[in-house]
């Protein structure tokens, strides 16, 4: 019995060990990945504790294997599911595009509901499609072209000048009035599927 207690104190003194050592390589980069994408620094170390949190209580169940990779995950849901309940995050993206750690960058795809959370999210995702292809087609053909390729084709501003031969500033502008009727557009259907 005395050698059966040791080896389980045993393992839970390893998997502590193990949970310690990840926090400690992954927070930097982890808290960096996390403060792209949402502005206000309380948020973003919200998200960092329940990520961190979430992953102590599934590592305590069963190890993880690709520690670095689940993390990420859990951090872009936990920022998903912040946009969704906060109205003041914009709805333009608040990190930009071709940043150092493009493999993390965010896109409305990962805004939109996952279609492997079944039959509702499945439905939900098509009318947000839909609503936002609506919305987009009532712009003016100058805004919503800038909306597409900075939001949807992760083009930089720069990049945007470059292909059309307008100013940064002229895009800037094209796209910060799309922003804002699409916010007023789509309110009503955010509303709706937060109060669900």
């Amino acid at each position: 019995m005395k050698a059966a207690l040791s080896i389980e104190t045993l393992m839970a003194a390893e998997q502590k060990e193990q949970i310690g050592l990840t926090v400690q390589q992954e927070r930097r980069r982890l808290l960096s990945f996390i403060r792209k994408r949402i502005p206000d620094e309380a948020d973003a170390e919200d998200i960092l504790q329940d990520v961190f949190y979430q992953f102590t209580e599934s590592f305590m169940l069963q190890p993880i294997e690709q520690v670095s990779a689940w993390l990420f995950k859990a951090a872009r849901n936990r920022i998903t599911d912040l946009f969704r309940k906060k109205k003041s995050i914009p709805f333009s993206r608040t990190f930009k595009p071709g940043s150092d750690d493009d493999d993390d960058s965010m896109s409305i795809q990962d805004l939109l509901p996952d279609p492997a959370d079944g039959p509702e999210a499945i439905y939900a995702r098509k009318i947000i499609v839909a609503e936002l292809t609506e919305a987009l087609d009532e712009l003016p053909p100058e805004q919503r072209q800038a909306f597409v390729m900075n939001e949807l084709e992760d083009k930089s501003f720069k990049e945007m000048a470059e292909i059309t031969g307008e100013g940064v500033n002229t895009l800037i502008s094209r796209k910060r009035y799309a922003v804002l009727h699409l916010r007023e557009r789509l309110q009503d259907l955010y509303t709706e599927l937060i109060n669900r």
